[in-house]
């Protein structure tokens, strides 16, 4: 009869090693990863999302239905009644400016806010020669907002095409019918005299003190200016420093009251000698002087 007990092994029999195979102690320490714990843990979620929607997304007709939803629910959002406008208004302009603005526009309202394409309303808008800059914005209450800055005439420019009006950096602001409309502003001439703008005010400055007789400016050669006086007196000024040539003419007038006297012209371009040009009389009178020609009274 055989003992229940533990049955003897053989003394030749090989033991078990407890330890870890290379393959499963590779295993181990990868599993102590961070980086593999989280691949393992979300990878696997993903990869099945990921091959369900390739295989939703494989059929076109599957693919045109999930797009058309898509839009038919933004458009739905885009038509909601509080992004709706349904009014325009004009800020900051006159009243023809802003006929004008709406005009050029050309919004059809209502229509939803998402439709109006801002950048290109306020292109459309700032295309004005009259307009200098302008905001639009949606106002609450569907209202469409243009805020306005307006361009102010300095000048009037006379030139082949007829008149225009010109704001200070020289820019057009709008056509003129005749001079007599706008007559409290100074006149300019000549060929790119709007781009010399700046300089032609402050020609028109230095010159104030003779302001009652000025006429206007103009240019000559696109490089300098005459200064026209009421009884055909020309000014003619240099092309450099025009500012200080007045300034010297008007003391000199203070002086002399050159200005007061019979001439056609004074050539200021040369700073060291001014040039006189007298009226037709006055030269009569001044060759009498001389003798090189009798006067008029010598003739009764």
């Amino acid at each position: 009869m055989q003992s229940l007990g533990r049955r003897p092994q053989p003394q030749n029999a090989l033991r078990r090693d407890p330890a870890p195979t290379r393959w499963q102690y590779r295993m181990q320490r990868l599993w102590l990863t961070p980086v593999f714990r989280g691949l393992c843990r979300f990878g696997g979620p993903l990869a099945v999302v990921g091959l369900v929607s390739l295989a939703v997304l494989a059929s076109d007709s599957r693919r045109t239905a999930i797009v058309n939803s898509f839009v038919e629910l933004r458009h739905k959002f885009e038509q909601r009644p509080e992004f709706r406008v349904s009014l325009l208004s004009v800020e900051g302009a006159s009243r023809d400016l802003s006929d004008a603005v709406r005009a050029k526009l050309a919004i059809r309202l209502p229509q939803s806010s998402f439709d109006l394409d801002m950048a290109t309303l306020k292109q459309r808008a700032e295309s004005l020669d009259a307009v200098a800059s302008a905001e639009v914005r949606v106002r609450s209450g569907g209202v469409l907002q243009v805020v306005l800055k307006e361009r102010d005439p300095v000048v009037v420019w006379r030139k082949d095409a007829g008149l225009e009006l010109l704001d200070a950096t020289g820019h057009r602001v709008a056509g003129l019918i005749a001079r007599v409309d706008r007559a409290d502003l100074p006149l300019v001439a000549g060929e790119g005299a709007d781009a010399a703008l700046p300089e032609a005010l402050q020609i028109f400055d230095a010159a104030e003190p003779i302001g009652a007789r000025l006429r206007g400016l103009v240019r000559v050669g696109e490089r300098r200016w005459d200064l026209v006086l009421d009884r055909d007196q020309t000014i003619r000024l240099p092309a450099e420093n025009p500012v200080a040539a007045i300034e010297r003419l008007l003391a000199l007038d203070q002086a002399e009251k050159l200005l007061d006297r019979d001439i056609l012209s004074i050539d200021l371009r040369n700073q060291d000698r001014p040039a006189l040009r007298l009226a037709p009389f006055a030269m009569n009178e001044v060759r009498a002087a001389q003798g090189l020609a009798p006067s008029a009274g010598n003739d009764l």
